[in-house]
């Protein structure tokens, strides 16, 4: 996993969480309270309530991304900038500032200005934004988003959000973002649901992960909360999503994210990243042959090597009970022949089964024929490796 320097702030795996607070220079911002017009109020709000409370990224906003909403022009953006600028210039913490744009004429506008990092939500839709983000070798979050300026992050499948946080291609200090959160009408609670779940998959990029969270509506439904009393569900995802991978969090309840997200952290389990005799050593974080895959398909090997050993990266177990003697016999007979370990005592029912993606699929065909009971019971436990 790659550690990303975003002005001297390291982002990655060996690396704390990191906190991304928000401040609002866009009056038709839903959330008001990180709204603001006035430079010195919004100086003040970014030093008490972002970074003394433990923001480690200040990420600024010029415009709403609410899909209710016109999207502005480059042009319209930059004369939001001089507030943006004027803001960063009165704060008296220390933070990395990002400009949340779609246009490399902002991005670049507002790294000249001062800005230390790019939020780039229509995930390099304008392919010059690349271009300006390895020229002043900044970092750069890339959210996920169709190749469009004017619909960021309207991507539903999960395997297609994958696709598309490869358009134009990722820099060396790009943050991957799989955009969670209503930016478009196709985009269901069940999408953002399935991402979260595949969320480890993200890593196979070998960038670090940005997640955006915060009282979004695919937790709030499952606890029944409206956003007001939704801090509780967003905390909870918070130390999963870091558990999972996530390296930056995006939040307006910074000081409460910053506690969820280092549960998360601690209680992660921990993957082996060092250097030994020169030689870099990396465990990769893979619980389904899927993520395997994401991992491997860097690579570019073989895509027949490929899907074998993403076949054979996970190990499966599980356990059967009520088995009759003959049913048991003939199992722990075809365990043997494919490779799954079979675990069992004489006197008792039940086994304990150890093994792959592909010696299951052995199993199963090896199992074929046999009493319906078992047959179904393997093919049930194949599935369930997929």
């Amino acid at each position: 996993m790659r550690t990303v320097d975003a002005a001297g702030l390291q982002i990655g795996d060996d690396q704390p969480p990191r906190i991304m607070g928000v401040l609002n220079v866009s009056s038709e911002s839903p959330y008001k309270p990180s709204v603001f017009n006035s430079p010195d109020e919004a100086a003040a709000y970014v030093d008490e309530a972002l970074i003394d409370e433990g923001a480690d990224i200040v990420d600024v906003g010029l415009e709403s991304a609410n899909k209710q909403f016109e999207v502005l022009t480059a042009e319209e953006e930059l004369d939001r900038l001089d507030t943006a600028l004027e803001t960063i210039e009165s704060v008296s913490g220390d933070a990395v500032f990002s400009i949340e744009t779609r246009y490399h004429e902002v991005a670049e506008a507002a790294i000249r200005g001062g800005f230390d990092m790019v939020n780039d939500i229509c995930g390099f839709a304008d392919p010059k934004m690349p271009e300006v983000c390895e020229e002043y070798d900044v970092a750069v979050a890339k959210m996920a988003s169709p190749p469009d300026l004017e619909r960021p992050g309207a991507v539903e499948d999960v395997d297609d959000i994958y696709d598309a946080l490869e358009l134009n291609g990722l820099t060396d200090k790009t943050i991957v973002d799989p955009a969670f959160g209503g930016w478009s009408e196709d985009k269901t609670i069940e999408d953002d649901r399935e991402t979260f779940h595949r969320l480890r998959e993200f890593r196979g990029y070998g960038q670090p992960i940005l997640v955006s969270i915060n009282r979004k509506n695919f937790l709030r439904s499952v606890a029944g909360r409206d956003t007001d009393d939704a801090l509780a569900v967003s905390l909870a995802a918070t130390s999963m999503a870091v558990e999972r991978g996530a390296h930056v969090i995006r939040t307006h309840d910074v000081a409460e994210t910053r506690d969820a997200a280092l549960i998360g952290k601690e209680f992660s389990r921990p993957r082996l990243q060092e250097t030994v005799e020169g030689i870099g050593l990396q465990e990769l974080d893979v619980t389904t042959p899927r993520e395997a895959r994401r991992h491997l398909d860097r690579l570019g090997a073989d895509k027949d090597d490929t899907e074998t050993a993403a076949d054979n990266s996970v190990t499966r177990v599980f356990e059967l009970s009520g088995l009759d003697s003959e049913t048991r016999n003939r199992l722990i007979d075809t365990c043997e022949t494919v490779g799954v370990d079979c675990v069992s005592h004489p006197s008792d029912d039940r086994v304990v089964l150890v093994g792959t993606k592909s010696s299951y699929e052995e199993l199963t065909e090896g199992l074929s024929g046999v009493s319906g009971q078992i047959s179904a019971v393997v093919e049930r436990i194949r599935k369930a490796c997929c």
